[in-house]
């Protein structure tokens, strides 16, 4: 199962209000469970160079269902991660991207926010998913 139109315009919608609490300019990506864009909103003097990464964060959070800064936590030198932000065309390891998963437990889809620090960008990307779901898949291979 994929996330909606309807339930991606609730999710930028949710983003986009965090967003505007936190008075940055964010660019937020919505990807179904295929890592297909299915929608994206570049708030008004948000960064262009952060377009790409907003979408990239999206897709790796759907790639590997997991928050990317969990991601990089896993890739750092040493780590059983350690290179993997190079595979897939490029994949964002830091906060900002997160899975979507549906009260059955499915994942359905992830955000990708970008324009601020990680912090911020976690913070929308967090606000964004709680309409339509959680972040956290029931089970996972890496987590202990």
């Amino acid at each position: 199962m994929h996330v909606t139109i309807d339930d991606a315009k609730k999710i930028i919608e949710a983003a986009r209000k965090e967003a505007e609490k936190t008075k940055t300019k964010m660019c937020i990506a919505v990807v179904d469970s295929g890592a297909d864009l299915k929608a994206f909103s570049r708030m008004d003097g948000a960064w262009v160079g952060s377009i790409d990464i907003a979408i990239k964060k999206a897709k790796t959070a759907v790639f590997f269902g997991m928050p990317t800064g969990e991601i990089g936590k896993l890739s750092q030198p040493g780590g059983p991660l350690f290179g993997i932000e190079h595979s897939n065309d490029g994949l964002i390891t830091f906060p900002g991207g997160l899975p979507i998963v549906d009260k059955d437990g499915v994942l359905i889809g992830a955000i990708g926010v970008s324009g601020s620090s990680v912090e911020n960008d976690h913070r929308v990307a967090s606000a964004g998913v709680k309409p339509v779901g959680v972040s956290d898949l029931p089970e996972h291979p890496w987590r202990t």
